[in-house]
């Protein structure tokens, strides 16, 4: 008993370890953004200050800020759902046909740095006149978004019973419709699990923005980077425009919790 509560003990201590090291950044961002940039830089000053709003009131009068968040919006959405229209039935033919040769070169996309294809994909995208757009954007979110979606997919769709979409075929329907009527209703939670982790990748994305934007189109992330100067920091301004930054990720991941726990629990488990 007593060996049962300390390992229950250390257990306890273990997670709220972690949980702390995830929440505190949180909680320091949230409460530098209602800090002025000397109480920012000023250890004395903890948790109980004055607070202000004059960090906000710059942000959102500058409109930098709105604009480069409603383009992430715009970026993220697009990318992820055209990510799903491709990857969720790319996902079923690899699982439901065992295209075991094919799982693994969508590992291979997953591995290789993406770094390594900036200096050809600008090439081509600017011989196109693509560079600056919202079409480059998007197609090279899509690069990150569609092996994560199929990698995560295949899985689920492998550990439903095949016997239902036989029964489906047997009553008449084709290959598709057992697929579009029967396997996707059923994969549901991991499409939706699948798609908020492909639109949180993208929100977050830093440095396809960076190298393929311009001023009207650069998101959020950009956008955080140029609070940073050679002189200075604006560590006010920052903090309340990363605070802007992270509520439409926790809208998301609130609204889709339920599916998205259901998600990682059904794919943990095949068969």
């Amino acid at each position: 008993m007593r060996s049962t509560r300390v390992l229950s003990w250390l257990r306890g201590a273990a997670i709220t370890i972690v949980c702390l090291g995830f929440v505190l950044p949180i909680v320091w961002m949230f409460a530098a953004a209602f800090k002025t940039n000397v109480q920012v830089t000023d250890p004395g000053v903890g948790l109980i200050f004055s607070p202000t709003l004059d960090n906000f009131r710059n942000v959102l009068a500058d409109g930098e800020v709105l604009q480069s968040l409603r383009n992430s919006l715009i970026v993220g959405v697009v990318s992820t759902v055209l990510s799903a229209v491709i990857a969720v039935p790319a996902a079923w033919a690899v699982g439901r046909f065992r295209m075991h040769r094919t799982g693994s070169l969508v590992l291979v996309a997953r591995i290789v740095p993406a770094i390594s294809l900036l200096v050809p994909w600008y090439y081509l995208f600017a011989q196109a006149g693509l560079v600056g757009s919202y079409t480059v954007l998007i197609l090279s979110h899509m690069f990150v978004s569609v092996p994560l979606i199929l990698w995560i997919m295949i899985g689920f769709f492998e550990g439903l019973p095949i016997e239902l979409e036989e029964a489906a075929r047997t009553d008449g329907l084709t290959v598709f419709g057992a697929f579009w009527r029967i396997a996707l209703p059923l994969a549901a939670p991991g499409t939706t699990t699948a798609s908020v982790l492909a639109f949180v990748a993208s929100w977050n994305n830093f440095m396809f923005a960076l190298i393929f934007s311009d001023e009207t189109t650069q998101t959020a992330p950009v956008t955080l980077f140029n609070f940073i100067s050679y002189a200075s920091t604006d560590w006010g301004g920052l903090m309340a425009a990363a605070t802007l930054m992270t509520v439409p990720v926790v809208i998301v991941a609130v609204l889709g919790q339920k599916y998205l726990v259901a998600g990682l629990t059904a794919g943990a488990t095949k068969g």
